[in-house]
C-alpha cells in the first residue's frame, strides 16, 4: 500500500538518496511506522493503527527531533480528516511552535480549511489545483488526483467546506471501496444512504443499507 506514503511523505522520513550513508534507524522506522498507522487507520483497525502511531512518536522523540514529531501528527491529522473525522490538529499546532517550516503550515492550514491566502505553492502537488480553483469548480477536479488518499482527503475537505456534490460522495465511497479503506468507506455509504433517503429514493436506500451491512460485518470481526 505504497500510496499512502503519499502523506507520509511530508514528513521527510524516508531514506536519503543512494551514494550517500544509510538513515539512522529512527528515521526508517518512524517511515514504517507512519505508514503501518495509515494502514490500518484505514481499514478501521483502531487499537493496532493507535499502537503503530505511537510507536512513530517515540521513534522521533526518542532522537529529540521536534519538528519530525509534529509532522507525524501532522500527517494523523491528514489521515483522519480522510476519513472525514474533524480533527483540529491542535497536537501538531501545540508541538510545532516557533519551529514549523513554511511547507508544514500550508498543510496545516490546508487540512483545517484556512485556504484564503493560502499560497499553493507550499502544498504537496496533489492539492494545488483544488484551493486555486473556484468553489463550484472544485469537485470536477478530484477525479484527476491520481493518489487515492490525495483524492480521498481532497473530497473529504470539500464535504466539511460544504463545497461537495453528489459526485463528491460517489467518487470517494469508489475510492475507499476500491481501495478497501473500511472506515472512511461505510462514512461515505451513509453519507449516500442519507443523501437517498432525502431525495426518497428507496431503492437506491435499500441497496446502500446492503453495502453498509457488509462493511460493518467485516469491521466487527477480530
Amino acid at each position: 500500500m505504497r500510496t499512502l506514503l503519499t502523506l507520509a511523505s511530508l514528513i521527510l522520513l524516508s531514506a536519503c538518496g543512494s551514494g550517500g550513508p544509510p538513515p539512522p534507524d529512527w528515521k526508517t522506522d518512524a517511515a514504517d511506522l507512519i505508514g503501518r498507522y495509515q494502514k490500518h487507520a484505514l481499514l478501521g483497525e483502531n487499537m493496532l493503527a493507535e499502537r503503530y502511531f505511537q510507536q512513530a512518536v517515540a521513534a522521533t522523540g526518542g532522537a529529540g527531533r521536534v519538528a519530525e514529531t509534529a509532522r507525524l501528527w501532522l500527517v494523523r491529522c491528514a489521515t483522519r480528516r480522510a476519513m472525514l473525522i474533524d480533527d483540529a490538529c491542535a497536537e501538531y499546532a501545540e508541538l510545532a511552535g516557533a519551529e514549523t517550516n513554511p511547507a508544514d503550515q500550508a498543510y496545516y492550514r490546508f487540512l483545517t480549511l484556512r485556504w484564503e491566502g493560502l499560497d499553493p505553492a507550499l502544498l504537496p502537488g496533489q492539492h494545488r489545483d483544488l484551493v486555486r480553483a473556484p468553489a463550484d469548480k472544485r469537485p470536477g477536479l478530484l477525479d484527476r488526483i491520481d493518489d487515492p488518499l490525495a483524492r480521498l482527503l481532497d473530497a473529504s475537505l470539500l464535504v466539511m467546506r460544504l463545497e461537495a456534490d453528489r459526485s463528491t460522495l460517489a467518487l470517494a465511497t469508489e475510492t475507499a471501496s476500491v481501495q478497501g479503506w473500511r472506515q472512511p468507506l461505510l462514512t461515505y455509504l451513509k453519507l449516500q444512504q442519507k443523501q437517498a433517503a432525502a431525495h426518497n429514493d428507496t431503492v437506491e436506500s435499500e441497496r446502500l443499507a446492503r453495502r453498509i451491512r457488509l462493511v460493518e460485518q467485516s469491521l466487527a470481526k477480530p
